[in-house]
């Protein structure tokens, strides 16, 4: 499987949707997330590790009691169960979403 960003983003927003999950093996699933500046992100913890790469764009995020500077290249974890959202959003954030297992596999 190959994909491109530039295409996922396009269809994302002729669709006007935030998340494209493009990979999903019971192991890990993998999407795309996208948040204008100024958005509020309303997320709720995850059941999964969960692996956060900034592909573009500025931004706060809270992850637990931590508060974090994310930008063009940061990576955080953020483990299962963990409450997190990004926030003070400056820049559109791209957002590359590595999930480990699937998510929502280990949702009772």
């Amino acid at each position: 499987m190959a994909l491109r960003l530039d295409q996922l983003l396009d269809t994302m927003r002729r669709d006007s949707v935030d998340y494209c999950e493009f990979i999903r093996i019971p192991s890990m699933s993998a999407g795309i997330y996208r948040l204008p500046a100024g958005a509020v992100d309303d997320q709720s913890p995850h059941t999964e590790d969960e692996l956060y790469y900034i592909v573009s764009g500025r931004a706060a995020m809270t992850v637990g009691d931590n508060e974090h500077e994310v930008r063009t290249g940061s990576i955080v974890l953020v483990e299962a169960n963990v409450p997190h959202r990004f926030h003070s959003i400056t820049e559109e954030l791209v957002i590359l979403v590595m999930f480990a297992p699937a998510e929502y596999s280990n949702r009772q």
